[in-house]
């Protein structure tokens, strides 16, 4: 089973591919999508999908795992990141991949055991779980690994109808 693991924004979306290998988790491929300020916003979405097709289209991954838009305080931030977000379901659904979405609370208890974690505790326990030698840059890439790594200890076991107690 190969995931790709989307943390979407408008100025950086994090992607991870992650297969599991012999009840390992494997780092297949990971990077950031990222679109200039300055241009304008239907560049911007269309750079992303682009760009968000050809890593689908390149991996041909079997499911996608992209984490459920947070509401901060920031509404232009929020709605930034839902254009994003948009554009990345739709450019997966299109390629006929199926989604799963996840909380951020949810991702957090996955990979840590903790679903109030802050940042860095993540971003450790994800270097710690695909065996890297240092942690993903930047923390859109390390949050779309999260992603990804919670669909695989998720996701996979509700497909197959076993029981996974999730206390989010």
């Amino acid at each position: 089973m190969l995931v790709l693991g989307i943390d979407p924004g408008l100025a950086i979306t994090g992607y991870a591919l992650i297969g599991e290998e012999v009840d390992a988790p494997q780092l297949f491929a990971a990077g950031a999508i990222r679109t200039e300020s300055k241009m304008p916003l239907t560049k911007r979405l269309l750079e992303l999908r682009r760009q968000l097709s050809a890593v689908a289209g390149a991996h041909k991954p079997d499911a996608v795992a992209v984490e459920e838009l947070f509401f901060g305080r920031n509404a232009r931030t929020a709605l930034a990141v839902g254009q994003a977000r948009g554009v990345a379901l739709l450019t997966c659904a299109e390629l006929g991949v199926p989604i799963y979405q996840y909380k951020p609370a949810e991702v957090k208890e996955a990979v840590t055991g903790y679903g109030a974690a802050p940042k860095a505790q993540v971003q450790e326990m994800v270097r710690l779980l695909l065996h890297l030698p240092v942690p993903l840059e930047p923390d859109d890439v390390a949050d779309a690994a999260a992603v990804a790594l919670c669909h695989l200890r998720y996701g996979l076991a509700l497909a197959c109808g076993l029981m996974v107690e999730r206390t989010i």
